[in-house]
């Protein structure tokens, strides 16, 4: 493959991995919405850590969430991907900066280095995967409840922070797919072995015999 294109797939791979770590802070994964509402004198938003209100004077509040286990599931599951997901993508970063040919951290044999950076690669999907299930699933809890009419709760749109790690997870996917197609599972180069022809062997070397000589008898001369 062409080192070029490795490291563009490198280059993805680490602005994925950034954006991720943008995306878990970020307070905005939803906000409150304002439809149905005549007069709306705060906002609320949450992540997965907290929760924050801003009035119309601009004063913002924030309160972490008190106890792990009282909150939903899907907000543990979330947390627990968007954890693995940085985790994933800080070893394929650094699997990815040994496997790439133009690298010289790994020596010059181009068939493990190859493998290192399918690794890498695979390392990168999964960081994808993780990401896209946690928002996807965040995202799909805050449109059942807005859909729900009979939902007594605030109602919330999806904010930023979402949007921050659908495009994390689509980078992450790209560039883990170009990198696992680098991966050479070949053996080395075999040197081409000699023609063969009804189990016997000819080389330049050999002597050679006419075809008469082979084919009939001594006598056949006399």
């Amino acid at each position: 493959m062409d080192p070029v294109v490795e490291v563009v797939a490198l280059l993805l791979g680490f602005i994925s991995w950034v954006m991720v770590g943008i995306a878990l802070p970020n307070r905005y994964w939803k906000t409150s919405t304002v439809d149905g509402n005549v007069i709306t004198t705060s906002t609320i938003y949450e992540n997965l850590w907290m929760s924050c209100a801003t009035d119309s004077t601009g004063v913002h509040n924030c309160r972490e969430f008190p106890s792990l286990l009282a909150l939903n599931g899907y907000i543990q599951a979330s947390r627990a991907l968007m954890i693995t997901s940085i985790v994933l993508g800080t070893f394929g970063l650094l699997a990815a900066m040994i496997g790439v040919q133009c690298s010289k951290a790994g020596g010059e044999n181009l068939v493990l280095k190859g493998r290192i950076a399918g690794t890498a690669g695979v390392l990168f999907i999964l960081q994808g995967v993780c990401t896209m299930v946690a928002v996807s699933w965040y995202a799909f809890n805050i449109t059942q409840e807005f859909f729900d009419p009979f939902y007594p709760g605030i109602r919330y749109e999806i904010g930023e922070g979402l949007y921050i790690g659908w495009c994390s997870a689509v980078l992450a996917l790209a560039g883990g797919a170009v990198l696992t197609c680098s991966c050479k599972l070949g053996t080395q180069e075999k040197y081409p072995m000699p023609y063969q022809a009804r189990g016997t062997v000819y080389s330049a070397g050999a002597p050679t015999r006419s075809v008469a000589a082979s084919t009939y008898g001594r006598n056949a001369y006399v």
